[in-house]
């Protein structure tokens, strides 16, 4: 195949972190007009190929080539200006400022006085929006959207480059299934102009919907690149993660024991939120949670464990009422929350894997003198991450330069060593691989064999039906379906969850 057939080749790409190597003499080729997907489990290294493309990180090694021009990008505002744009799976906007300004931050237009020119910006912006169906109002502060409408701002703003190349870094995690198709709509018009979208997520079914060509990561190199109607689940999964994969989900082998948690006529103080749960949870048990997204699943999560207010109802563990419901009592039942936002609410991101697996747990830690022994936590907190197989070049490494899975992983491991009974792990999966995602269903059968109670709260259906005993579904703050195993079907749970009245 002629150069001349590509939009971007990135030719033995080379990079090192300490004690890593992240990339292995990568090449990856894209052609114009294509949707062409970048798979492969997390730490398998396609952030970190398109951030070296982006010039977010400098490559150790290899080239650039696009439009037939060798490139070497120092920053993002260089690729920018050249022609790559990219939807980050982080949000990374200005909150105070309104949506014009950011997407238009660095880039002002200015007037004959070289001043900033608020009218043409307002102007350009409505008619980007206006392009691609968003009905946002340009004046809007940003912190007032929605995170999806915040997402929308990002698709736009990667659009307003005019890029000849876009990557699209997991961009329908905050999305909606109506957003979805919405993004889906605007990718093939891109598409139609010629534009190179490089896409990477985990949802197969989206690869599968919108892909054109796959390229599958392992381990810093690159195991193939395939057209995706050659592809099916399973042969994809087996690619990323390097053995057959006939079973997505271990068995759960566990007894149900009696009842160790009840939730009765549960409401929150905030009205618009849920009202009069009830429901009980067993030991040994693994109970789903499903519903679309408003259907206040997170909240009554949290309200359990004492984040948000509760105006009326009780929470018994063991038969015993919880006096007060605050994340001090809960820990003190035995009671652990995995959040479902895994980057803002339960990783500290700066801090190290050490300090991040021992923040629930702290007060047990204290030596005869009430200081903190520091050998014996970095000895149990090395452990608990070992067991769970984390992996990490040190225990001192910085928890933001984990893989989402891996992440995940010290979290759990927070949680396991504070010896919970009841574990509420809401979206346990979101934004991690097929491979960790074994794992952490695994580390799940293994705790209710132990006699632990699980509440997993997820929005794949997949993940609910194959994992869970028995599903609860809510739909707009109601109770609506509690369905046995025998019962649970993407149709039944989805007719649970639309049941408005």
């Amino acid at each position: 195949m002629a150069e001349s057939d590509y939009i971007l080749e990135m030719l033995e790409v080379v990079k090192r972190f300490p004690g890593v190597l992240a990339l292995d003499k990568v090449d990856f080729r894209v052609k114009p007009g294509m949707v062409h997907a970048l798979m492969g489990e997390n730490g398998a290294g396609k952030s970190t190929l398109m951030k070296c493309l982006f010039g977010i990180y400098r490559m150790d090694g290899g080239n650039i080539i696009f439009k037939g021009r060798e490139c070497h990008f120092n920053s993002a505002a260089d690729a920018m200006g050249t022609g790559v744009s990219m939807i980050h799976q982080e949000l990374s906007n200005v909150p105070e400022r309104s949506v014009a300004q950011n997407i238009w931050l660095g880039r002002e237009p200015l007037n004959k006085l070289r001043l900033l020119d608020h009218k043409k910006m307002v102007s350009d912006t409505k008619t980007l929006l206006k392009g691609l169906n968003f009905d946002f109002n340009p004046d809007a502060a940003m912190k007032a959207l929605s995170i999806s409408q915040q997402q929308g701002c990002e698709i736009a703003m990667a659009v307003s480059f005019n890029a000849s190349v876009v990557v699209m870094d997991e961009p329908t995690s905050s999305l909606t299934e109506n957003e979805v198709f919405h993004l889906f709509d605007i990718i093939r018009d891109l598409r139609s102009k010629g534009v190179a979208i490089i896409y990477i997520s985990h949802k197969m079914e989206e690869i599968f919907r919108i892909a054109d060509v796959v390229t599958v990561m392992r381990d810093g190199r690159i195991i193939g690149t395939y057209p995706v109607n050659e592809l099916d689940d399973n042969k994809l999964i087996s690619l990323m993660v390097g053995r057959d994969t006939t079973h997505r989900f271990p068995p759960v082998e566990s007894v149900i024991g009696e009842v160790c948690l009840e939730v009765k006529n549960l409401t929150a103080s905030n009205p618009r939120s849920f009202k009069d749960i009830s429901f009980e949870l067993h030991k040994g048990e693994i109970l789903g949670i499903g519903g679309l997204v408003g259907a206040q699943r997170t909240e009554l999560m949290e309200a359990i464990f004492g984040i948000r207010g509760v105006s009326s109802g009780e929470v018994l563990v063991n038969g015993k009422p919880l006096k007060k419901l605050t994340p001090r009592q809960a820990i003190g039942s035995g009671i652990g929350l995995i959040t479902e936002d895994r980057r803002n609410t339960g990783i500290f991101p700066l801090l190290s894997v050490t300090n991040n697996t021992v923040m629930a747990s702290l007060v047990n830690f204290k030596n005869s003198i009430g200081l903190l022994d520091h050998k014996k936590i970095l000895e149990v907190t090395s452990r608990q991450n070992q067991q769970l197989k984390t992996k990490t070049p040190s225990m001192s490494t910085r928890v933001e330069d984990l893989s989402g899975g891996n992440q995940q992983k010290v979290i759990l491991s927070r949680w396991l060593i504070t010896l919970p009974d009841i574990l509420i792990m809401d979206e346990p999966t979101r934004g991690i691989d097929v491979g960790a995602k074994f794992e952490i269903y695994t580390i799940m059968g293994e705790l209710v064999k132990q006699g632990k109670a699980i509440i997993m709260v997820s929005s794949e259906m997949p993940e609910l039906i194959g994992m869970s005993h028995r599903i609860l579904v809510l739909c707009a703050g109601k109770l609506t379906g509690n369905l046995k195993k025998e019962e649970a079907t993407q149709e039944s749970i989805m007719r649970c969850a639309t049941q408005f009245s």
